[in-house]
């Protein structure tokens, strides 16, 4: 069982999630290998058949009806442990295409919830992708990804599945333009003994990476250490910066890490 805010459990031999009480979920869709090469350091790698399963629009049963007529969206995700040659295992980078909710990017909340993770970001998906970083998160931890920024999901620890959940729009729309014509985002997480090493794709001029630890984000009115459903349970408009980016706009435009 995970603290996620309601009752979830997740089969790792099957990457599903199974679903409590009085709670709504689909079946996981499953992500293979082959889909994310292009973006990989050797497209000709092995690794996971399955490299992650994700599971959008999940919640209570009461808040259903709530979520949809506040276009707001949440989603669960098993990223296998293991590598994809020498990268561990990650999701290929995309960009939050705009959504015609809102006739914009939006932002996306993360929260780890088993193992580690680094969200990779990067301000653009031109050849000088702008400021680049890695932000790692431990179970609890929430990290949130602004508009129009390129960005990636990874497992930071190959040993083990490493699960989140995320808020985005349920409008959502992935660019994978810019990433895949610069074979990924710019930077590949290769696994060395002492942990993840970032190394640099010649196909950008990028400068260098910031590796950082998550931060509160109070400017958004969040709280730390509390599931990001349950702080939605306790005021449902607490994420309307997610749907309605342009309430939060000082904070894109001077986001911080």
């Amino acid at each position: 069982m995970i603290d996620v805010g309601f009752p979830l459990q997740a089969n790792l031999s099957t990457l599903e999630f199974e679903y409590g009480k009085d709670v709504f979920g689909p079946k996981t869709e499953k992500q293979h290998l082959d889909d994310i090469r292009r973006s990989l350091s050797d497209p000709h790698v092995d690794g996971p058949d399955i490299v992650y399963a994700v599971a959008m629009d999940i919640g209570k049963e009461k808040d259903r009806q709530d979520l949809i007529e506040r276009n707001l969206l949440y989603g669960a995700m098993i990223f296998e442990k293991g590598r994809v040659g020498k990268e561990s295992v990650r999701s290929q980078g995309h960009v939050h295409a705009i959504s015609p909710s809102c006739n914009d990017s939006t932002c996306e909340v993360y929260e780890i919830w088993q193992g580690a993770a680094y969200i990779y970001m990067q301000e653009t998906t031109e050849d000088d992708p702008g400021r680049c970083y890695a932000v790692y998160g431990l179970p609890g931890d929430v990290i949130i990804v602004p508009p129009h920024w390129a960005h990636c999901t990874i497992n930071a620890d190959p040993s083990q599945a490493m699960l989140f959940g995320a808020w985005c729009v349920r409008d959502y729309g992935f660019d994978y333009t810019g990433v895949r014509a610069h074979q990924g985002v710019a930077y590949y997480p290769q696994v060395q003994k002492d942990g993840i090493d970032f190394v640099a794709n010649p196909m950008y001029h990028a400068q260098p990476i910031q590796v950082v630890k998550t931060r509160a984000y109070l400017e958004l009115g969040l709280q730390g250490q509390v599931p990001i459903y349950t702080q939605y349970e306790q005021d449902p408009n607490r994420f309307a910066f997610i749907t309605h980016p342009d309430i939060a706009k000082d904070v894109w435009k001077n986001y911080h890490f």
